[in-house]
């Protein structure tokens, strides 16, 4: 079984990270979708409204898991979980210079390749950040996020309280 993981913070997933994800799962027979903390960001969403938010998303797709990553190296996980692929999705040169140094890394640690997908040019420029502060300041993302995703922000948009 070739297992694959698809890492990230998802502080919220948005199409983007599922169209990266569901093409992953048509080159693996499994895709963990690791959702990480990195303790010097600030997240919307806790780690248990970000699992949810993409269990509930990505659950219709055969072959793909959600859990946390929990602490440690990344590569160090992967072998834990018997992975032989990291999955990164690529919208620009500057990610794939910001990628490249962990993959190299990643791979002389523990032998994980690092599959790079680029974006699908309808959504090179989503990030996390932009379709929080979009959302915040009023535009409509709902063509950007899963409805779920939606419905999470509304309910945490500037001066109410997350549930």
């Amino acid at each position: 079984m070739r297992r694959a993981v698809c890492p990230g913070s998802f502080d919220p997933i948005h199409n983007g990270h599922l169209e990266v994800i569901a093409r992953a799962a048509n080159l693996f027979d499994e895709v963990i979708v690791a959702v990480s903390t990195n303790y010097a960001k600030k997240y919307r969403f806790s780690l248990e409204e970000r699992i949810a938010m993409a269990r509930r998303t990505l659950g219709a797709i055969s072959g793909i898991t959600v859990e946390p990553m929990g602490e440690g190296l990344l590569a160090e996980y992967c072998r834990e979980r018997g992975a032989s692929a990291i999955v990164k999705g690529l919208r620009s040169s500057s990610d794939f210079d910001y990628e490249l140094p962990m993959a190299i890394m990643n791979r002389q640690l523990t032998g994980v390749e690092t599959v790079f997908l680029p974006a699908e040019a309808h959504y090179v420029h989503l990030s996390s950040t932009l379709v929080k502060e979009v959302h915040d300041l009023g535009g409509d993302v709902s063509e950007f996020v899963p409805r779920s995703v939606l419905t999470r922000l509304a309910d945490t948009a500037p001066g109410r309280a997350s549930a």
